[in-house]
Formats: C-alpha cells, structure tokens, sequence
C-alpha cells in the first residue's frame, strides 16, 4: 500500500480547482466523437459512515464533451466523453480498486480500454487511502476498503432506473497494490491479524509502506487489527484479477485453498525482482482456479498512468521517495500497458 504523498498534493489542488469551476470549464469543451464515455456516482458506505464516490467508464456513442480524465503535471490524462450518450444494450461490470494514496483518475489508461471493448468500468476514490483525502491511520483499516466495494455494489444493485446498462449478473474485480488486497479479499482471503500486526517488525517487504507508518508515528501494535479476519467476500463478484497485491504475506493459506472463483494474479517485472511485499505467486498457487504470471520490463508502479516528460523531475523535487515514473526493461510504459489490457481482456473474455 505504497503512499504517494507528492500525488496527493498535485491531486488535491487539481480537486479544488474542478470543484469549483468544473461546470463553467465543460459548457466551453467541444463536442465528444469517441465511444468512450465518462460519469460519475456516490454510493453510502455503512462501514464509514460516509459516501464512496466513483468513476465509471462506459462503451459510448458520439455526444457530450471532450474531456481529458486525471491528468496533471506528473501523469497524462485519458481522453473520454462526459456523459456522452451510451451505447444500447448491457454490459459485463468491472470494478477497480486503486492503490493506497491512488485515486481513479490514474487508471484511465485501462478503463478506457475496457470500455472500448464493451464493458463498463467503475473506480471508487477509497477514502482515506485516496489522493486528497488519505491517513496513515486510514491506511491500517485494511478491511474498510473490501466493505466500500461491496457499497458500490449495493448501490448499483438497488438502483436499476439508473444503472440498467450494467450486467450485474456479471461483475469481476481488478485490484492493484492494496486494491489487489481489496480484489483478494472480495474473493475469499483472509488477513491473520497476528501477521498483520508484526507486518514492519523485522523487514520494509521491499515496499514504503512501513517507512510510511513510522514517519506518521502509526505503530501497529497499537492497534486492534482482529476486524481484519473477518471475511469479506462478496459472492456477485464472479472472477477477480488482481496485481501486485499488497499485505499478501498477511493472509492466510486456508482462505486462499477455499477460493472458488477463476482469478488472475499478475506480478509486474521478473521473478527475482518483483518486491516480497507483493510476490504473489506461493499465494497463487493455493488457488485451486488461479492463473499467475509475471510482466517483464514492468515496475510495481507501471501500472500507473504514463509520466509526462517532466513527471520524474516534478516528484524529485517535491522529494517523493517511490520512483513512481521508472520502468525496468526495454519496453515503454504504453508498451507495458498495452502487454497487461490484452492478458486482461483475454481473461475476461475466458471467464
């Protein structure tokens, strides 16, 4: 669950800023000719006592405004249409569950792949883990972000007059970094607490996360983490793709043998460097219907949105320590992008 403390910043002003103006800022863009659309939805969350705001992402016909979606400084936006008719018919529901410090804005580059290929893509912002609104104590709440996704659900569920395009009875999940301990979690996984509270005892796991903590003073022996063993499956969601998982070392391998949907497990760079905080594949391989392989020439944050060309210079100056715009091999970040939406596809399609 890396923070990206510099995202969060530049994601908070850019929030502000379309707070107040965004109304006037679309009435001026041109018209939309694409078939990708963009909209979004709240749904209450029990669990917080608070609304999830979200994303969603849709196969689209010509109509609404030319938008670019989560764009700034560091990262490239996505080019969508704002409510741009949709196209007849339903279609399959993915929901995607961003990293901690993340936000929906940075998975444009996949959702709008997704949508392109007839399928609908909802990205909740978690709050608490999410650029503007993210604590190092919101951070250990582990179990609160499985339990946003299952309000997503509910939301979407109850109201058919307005979400009737989705195909509820076809939901999968994608989850990256803590996102894919959310995905993992939906399915069955289950969080030893005891693991979970010696998690920055004697190793880093190769991750910021508990250089994190321990700059914001968060010991977790403090906390009571017994509500993280609780099981948090949400049996509508049918199969689960999930990337680079976070706190992976923390569950347990009971719950992992009892998973019973198909699931992909994606690692993003070699054998012997992805980080052992997110190495997935012993985990992997106790699921009986489980797939996993690794994304050569990819870092953990390749699947972020592509870096502008002053992107690394901003976050070194702003001191961000997670090296969020490098990749590892020879291939560009779009190259990398394009590899890991086709294994999704294929996947999604085979489900």
């Amino acid at each position: 669950m890396p923070k990206f403390i510099t995202l969060i910043k530049i994601a908070a002003a850019t929030t502000v800023f379309g707070s107040i103006s965004w109304a006037g800022y679309e009435l001026t863009r041109p018209g939309y000719d694409g078939n990708i659309g963009i909209d979004f939805g709240s749904a209450y969350a029990p669990a917080r006592g608070e609304d999830v705001k979200f994303a969603i992402w849709y196969p689209a016909q010509s109509g609404g405004r030319a938008v670019t979606v989560g764009g700034n400084g560091v990262f490239y936006g996505t080019p969508a249409g704002s409510k741009a008719p949709r196209q007849a018919g339903q279609f399959p529901l993915v929901i995607l569950s961003h990293g901690a410090g993340g936000n929906a804005g940075q998975f444009g580059w996949i959702a709008s792949e997704l949508a392109s290929a007839g399928y609908v893509v909802v990205i909740p912002n978690h709050p608490g883990t999410t650029s503007g609104n993210a604590s190092a104590e919101a951070a250990v709440r582990v179990w609160e972000r499985p339990a946003d996704i299952t309000a997503v659900i509910d939301e979407i569920t109850a109201n058919p007059e307005v979400y009737g395009y989705m195909d509820t009875s076809d939901i999968s999940m994608i989850g990256f970094s803590a996102g894919g301990y959310t995905a993992l979690a939906l399915s069955g996984a289950q969080v030893d607490p005891d693991k979970l509270q010696s998690y920055c005892d004697e190793s880093d796991h190769g991750m910021s996360d508990c250089a994190f903590l321990a700059r914001y003073g968060v010991d977790l022996h403090a906390y009571d983490l017994s509500p993280a063993a609780q099981s948090l499956k949400d049996p509508r969601i049918k199969s689960t793709i999930a990337i680079d998982p976070g706190i992976i070392e923390t569950i347990t391998p009971e719950s992992l043998e009892n998973i019973d949907i198909s699931m992909m497990v994606l690692n993003l760079g070699e054998k012997d460097t992805v980080p052992i905080g997110v190495y997935a594949l012993p985990a992997a391989e106790l699921i009986p219907n489980a797939e996993h392989s690794f994304v050569p020439d990819a870092t953990h944050f390749s699947f972020l949105a592509e870096c502008t060309d002053r992107g690394a210079d901003i976050l070194a100056k702003e001191g961000e320590p997670d090296p969020l715009c490098d990749d590892a091999g020879s291939r560009s970040r779009a190259e990398i992008h394009a590899d890991i939406a086709q294994r999704i596809k294929d996947f999604l399609t085979q489900s």
